[in-house]
């Protein structure tokens, strides 16, 4: 039986599809394999958006290049958003790949692999806005928690972001398709979903006229009884009234959200096309707070975007410090070919970039040790993770934290404790990012 290792890059959206195709490539009969060195076939599904995902993607390529070279390794297959952006260009730069599959072929990834194993060169490249969305999957993350991609694609068409160009106009899956899948997760054990897309709070417009975001919650609480669900990538600018009060009063929705804002400057956002102002920014956060009784806000912001003064970048700064979020990211402007604002005037030089990050971030920890210090003394239901051996610890999560990007919670433990176990954590210690306790005895 032929095997085959998946390296999977880019964000929880290219997860999702590497698990589809995992799933088809078990259907047709290989083995998988995660140990790279065992492969005889290696799919990488690349990331496109940003220049050092580019060069992540392709020095991936090339790692597995060394091993068809001197390892086990007899055949490449690319695919995902680098492929599906430059499928021309990669094919003719990294001859070392045997197949090309595009974004809106995942349903061809087994015959990829069955083609490079006659020694034929393959590509496929289906229509990526007639695709099938959802499928089928092989979970690769905890057992206990999982992504649940609720759409594909984006309308937003920001200058800077070449998603709309990879991935083509927003196409949200009906409900009941994501229901359905909601209670498979459920069956495998599934604790904690995560519900995802380039933009999650538009879901619904292409497919229903409005905004459905609320509603298909409400439809996955009722029909599962999935302890947690988490909303990633809402805008602010489309975060209705009606998912607020979602937020407030059901228990099983985390009392989170992850609100991207990229900039604060007027001038910034309107040069990003952004589709929000800063009052519209603000009064997002005012009211998820005032609605929200202890709500987690997750936020990212770009630097560096051309034309940004030292004034639009202290605006920022200041907005940080002001707004005080609980959870923060932020990267560099990328000039992506084929994007509005990669011909924009104005361009920032790669230093001030990189400084004005420092800065940012600078800003940001001083703000997240206020509010990581609240925690010290508090007692804290938590998602248990997994157990590290070397510092004996064991590590979990609370409402506050989403898997892969937030920090996590440290504590000792006399029992055993699985993954997948919710338990109370009284919390001693508070490190940059993370929090470190004891397992609750009721005596605290």
């Amino acid at each position: 039986m032929t095997k085959v290792g998946f390296i999977s890059l880019g964000c929880s959206k290219n997860l999702v599809d590497t698990e589809v195709m995992l799933h088809k490539i078990h259907e047709r009969g290989f083995e998988i394999t995660s140990n790279e060195e065992e492969a005889e076939i290696i799919v990488i599904n690349t990331c496109g958006f940003i220049e050092s995902a580019k060069t992540e993607s392709i020095d991936n390529i090339l790692d597995a290049a060394e091993l068809k070279k001197y390892g086990k390794c007899k055949h490449i297959v690319a695919t995902g958003c680098l492929v599906e952006r430059y499928r021309n260009e990669v094919m003719n730069e990294l001859p070392e790949i045997d197949a090309l599959v595009g974004v809106g072929s995942l349903c061809d990834i087994a015959d990829a692999c069955e083609a490079v194993m006659r020694g034929e060169k393959y590509t496929s490249f289906r229509d990526k806005e007639s695709s099938e969305l959802g499928g089928d999957r092989i979970i690769t993350t905890m057992p206990h928690t999982a992504y649940l991609k609720v759409a594909e694609g984006c309308d937003n068409r920001c200058t800077y972001c070449a998603i709309p160009l990879i991935r083509g106009k927003l196409r949200s899956r009906p409900i009941e398709d994501i229901v359905k899948e909601a209670k498979d997760l459920e069956a495998l054990g599934v604790k904690e979903v995560n519900l995802i897309a380039q933009d999650t709070t538009r879901y619904g417009l292409d497919l229903y006229g409005r905004y459905a975001l609320a509603e298909l919650v409400r439809e996955i609480t009722k029909n599962t009884n999935i302890p947690w669900i988490r909303l990633l990538y809402c805008y602010p600018d489309k975060i209705t009234d009606e998912l607020i009060a979602e937020l407030r009063d059901n228990p099983r929705l985390v009392k989170y959200m992850d609100v991207p804002i990229q900039h604060i400057s007027d001038k910034i956002l309107r040069r990003m096309n952004r589709h929000g102002d800063k009052a519209e920014i603000t009064s997002a956060v005012k009211r998820l707070r005032d609605s929200v009784p202890g709500i987690v806000l997750r936020t990212t912001a770009m630097v560096g975007f051309p034309g940004e003064t030292d004034e639009d970048f202290t605006e920022l700064c200041e907005f940080i410090k002001e707004a005080k979020f609980d959870r923060f990211g932020a990267f560099t402007f990328s000039p992506e070919e084929g994007t509005a604002a990669a011909e924009f005037d104005g361009e920032i030089d790669p230093q001030v970039k990189q400084d004005r990050y420092d800065v940012l971030m600078q800003t940001q920890f001083a703000v997240n040790e206020e509010k990581i210090a609240e925690n010290i003394g508090k007692t804290l239901t938590v998602l248990v993770d997994g157990f590290d051996e070397v510092a004996e610890v064991y590590y979990a999560r609370s409402y506050a934290d989403a898997p892969d990007v937030d920090g996590k919670v440290y504590f000792k433990s006399e029992k055993r404790i699985a993954p997948g176990e919710f338990v109370e954590v009284h919390i001693t210690e508070a490190l940059d990012y993370d929090l470190v306790g004891n397992l609750a005895t009721g005596k605290e």
